[in-house]
């Protein structure tokens, strides 16, 4: 069975570690678990890794976030992908920081991947997982946080958050994505 998990961010050093980048970071935190690489390719970079009899194509779009639908309609083509088996993974700051949110369709919510994604597949009902990252941010400074870097409080849990969001994944892909919901959708313990 195949899947495609598509991180959305921006390539380019200047945005590495933004909030925006969420995304990238989780699929990067997910192959260097799994010791592999990602490859260069067509509209992005890819990795492949099987869990459970299921085989895994991680996707880091090179379209910038605006464009991320071209890559996600060229890989599902190219890998024959049914619009049930995608998976995307994103920022939101409708979300408290920390929080994970996974839905199997709905709107886009302002995220202009994901208008560009349902834009291109002609369709919102595919999976996703929302990354919270909160909305500390001052009355028109909205492109400056989510381009921001993550204060140092928030970087401490940014592994633990890829884990959650990577066992959602593997949730998502071997028990459904019902039943994957009600252990993603909860809160994150205080520490």
């Amino acid at each position: 069975m195949n899947y495609l998990v598509v991180g959305l961010g921006n390539i380019g050093a200047e945005y590495a570690n933004t909030r925006h980048n969420i995304g990238f970071m989780v699929l990067d935190a997910w192959a260097q678990a799994s010791n592999i690489s990602f490859e260069s390719g067509r509209y992005g970079s890819t990795a492949t890794i099987s869990f459970k009899g299921r085989k895994f194509t991680l996707l880091k779009p090179s379209t910038y976030m605006n464009l991320s639908g071209k890559a996600v309609r060229y890989w599902m083509n190219e890998l024959k992908v049914p619009v049930e088996n995608i998976m995307v993974i994103s920022d939101d700051l409708n979300i408290p920081f920390g929080t994970l949110r996974m839905r199997k369709n709905g709107s886009a919510g302002g995220h202009n991947g994901l208008t560009n994604i349902t834009e291109l597949l002609g369709t919102q009902d595919y999976c996703r997982i929302r990354v919270g990252i909160g909305n500390d941010f001052g009355r028109g400074h909205q492109v400056d946080y989510v381009l921001g870097a993550f204060s140092e409080g928030e970087k401490a849990d940014i592994p633990d958050i890829c884990k959650r969001a990577i066992d959602g994944v593997k949730a998502w892909a071997t028990i459904g994505p019902d039943r994957a919901m009600n252990t993603v959708n909860t809160k994150p313990k205080q520490a």
